[in-house]
């Protein structure tokens, strides 16, 4: 009865390390994509800041175009 008891037990460890393993591997890869999307994510407010400063110069730009043909509110 020991044997048998003892078996079904290493059956059920092995079976939880099996499922265990997959579920590490399952980790590893949500890791993986969760850094990708840090990635683009970082990337895309870098963009963001770029846009910013272009519009800040075409700001700029308007500015001295308007100031040049007097088309400025008083």
């Amino acid at each position: 009865m020991t044997d048998n008891v003892e078996s079904l037990i290493l059956e059920h460890l092995r079976h939880i390390r099996s499922k265990m393993d997959a579920v590490s591997l399952d980790m590893s890869d949500i890791k993986s994509r969760v850094s990708s999307l840090e990635e683009t994510q970082g990337q895309l407010l870098v963009m963001m800041g770029g846009l910013g400063k272009r519009m800040d110069r075409f700001d700029e730009r308007l500015g001295r175009i308007e100031r040049r043909l007097d088309l400025e509110n008083a």
